[in-house]
């Protein structure tokens, strides 16, 4: 690790997004608690509820515990809609493969495993670090059967969704659209999500801006602690739907029957977000766009004040997307790397003259206490997920280099963002002179 000892460390730690409160929030939780609706009905709940669908601009929202749990009652809806009601002891989308994002955090992922589905994962493109459209219509050559997506946004930055709700309409697959990560975000979308009752088809329409969340046949978003927004936790399910909407609700609340005793014909989970919960996400929503406008700043400070060294931003594209900015990455030039492997706990990296590697830019950060990350490891390099297939633009990612005969590049955008990307501290709180320091950290990496 290079020399940063003349340097000094932060008092206060400047984290890499956590919670900012603004005091609208203990208003929301002391009228629960005053009132004695601390459980998982109330005002609060019934307010964000309206609210996050009038900001996203869905008809319906349901609040519930976790963004995973809105996630994995998406994929569960999905499952029944293309293969039917499933026995209790039997997920729904058992025996069948879904494409699903692969450079995620696994709760993206995971609920395809909750109901019994394998994922096959689908490489990354490096225009906006989100699912690759090439890719996916390269997985369905390959596996045409499958009939369900699940996509993620990135960092709070839109994917190519129009190209991938296209690819996914062509085969008939339905859409989850995880959004947890970028909620308030927006895509300048030209493709209609009206379909056409004789066809079944959409059509090109008058472009329009429309937030992230509102692209899926089903969709999800996160309140967790160190999102644009927060409850601490919690998540909500996005629909048009009113029928999807109300089996959430019930599955969500144990989908107890409307009986004078306690029924139960489908399987229920305790899932509904709290009323307390919901106070905090009630103060939070005003602040929504001051919070995206906040990281944005902090987001362009950065590109600015690294735009000498041989590094670049996670990019997006300005013309048809407008991020939440979430996270602010950095990626290091290929020839700026400096040599650095990881385990799957440990990491070893060589500090070299002139160049970095990701985690010694983590390990300088957090010498003078402030808290970076490394970028999403892909899922399809995850231990648990190593069986599951994994689709790039040539076709099946795995087993692809040969002892024998060179192939080539190895085509692996996911792992070589990986390799050579990092999440920087991007703490809305975080002022100009931090996060100057920061950068004056980073400029001493490449030394």
């Amino acid at each position: 690790m290079k020399d940063i000892s003349d340097i000094k460390p932060f008092e206060k730690k400047v984290w890499l997004s956590s919670p900012t409160m603004h005091g609208d929030e203990l208003k929301y939780i002391t009228e629960a608690y005053e009132t004695n609706w601390m459980s998982t009905v109330g005002a609060n709940i019934n307010s964000v509820e309206t609210e996050i669908a009038e900001k996203v601009g869905c008809k319906y929202a349901v609040a519930l515990s976790a963004g995973t749990a809105a996630l994995h009652l998406a994929t569960r809806l999905a499952g029944e809609k293309l293969y039917g009601i499933h026995p209790a002891n039997r997920g729904s989308l058992a025996g069948h493969k879904v494409f699903c994002s692969d450079m995620t955090f696994d709760a993206t992922v995971n609920p395809v495993a909750y109901e019994g589905g394998e994922a096959v994962f689908i490489d990354t493109e490096r225009d906006t670090w989100n699912m690759d459209p090439e890719s996916l219509a390269k997985a369905f050559e390959i596996y045409p059967e499958v009939k369900l997506v699940v996509v993620a946004h990135l960092y709070g930055t839109p994917g190519k969704i129009d190209e991938i709700r296209k690819i996914c309409d062509e085969h008939g697959a339905l859409l989850v659209e995880d959004a947890a990560e970028s909620l308030g975000a927006e895509y300048f979308s030209t493709y209609s999500q009206d379909v056409d009752t004789t066809t079944g088809r959409r059509s090109v329409v008058e472009a329009v801006w429309r937030e992230t969340g509102t692209f899926g046949d089903y969709n999800a978003i996160s309140f967790n602690g160190n999102k644009i927004i927060t409850g601490s936790s919690g998540g909500m399910f996005l629909t048009d739907s009113k029928s999807d909407a109300d089996k959430v609700r019930k599955w969500s609340t144990q989908s107890r029957e409307a009986a004078p005793w306690y029924q139960h014909e489908e399987i229920g989970y305790n899932y509904r977000m709290s009323n307390v919960i919901a106070g905090v996400v009630r103060g939070q929503i005003p602040y929504l766009q001051s919070h995206i406008d906040q990281k944005r700043a902090i987001y362009e400070r950065y590109k600015e004040g690294l735009k000498d060294l041989p590094v670049s931003m996670n990019p997006y594209d300005a013309e048809k997307s407008r991020p939440n900015f979430w996270l602010s990455c950095l990626l290091i030039d290929k020839d700026a790397m400096a040599p650095a492997v990881r385990g799957d706990k440990d990491y070893l990296y060589q500090s070299v003259a002139g160049k970095s590697s990701p985690q010694e830019i983590l390990d300088m950060i957090s010498a003078i206490n402030a808290e970076g990350r490394p970028i999403w490891k892909p899922m399809h390099a995850q231990p648990i997920y190593l069986s599951h297939d994994f689709i790039n633009r040539k076709g099946s990612g795995r087993g692809q280099s040969n002892a024998y005969i060179d192939e080539g590049e190895v085509w692996d955008v996911g792992m070589d963002i990986f390799r050579r990307g990092l999440c920087l501290p991007s703490d809305n709180k975080m002022t100009a002179e931090e996060q100057d320091r920061i950068i004056e950290v980073i400029h001493r990496a490449f030394e």
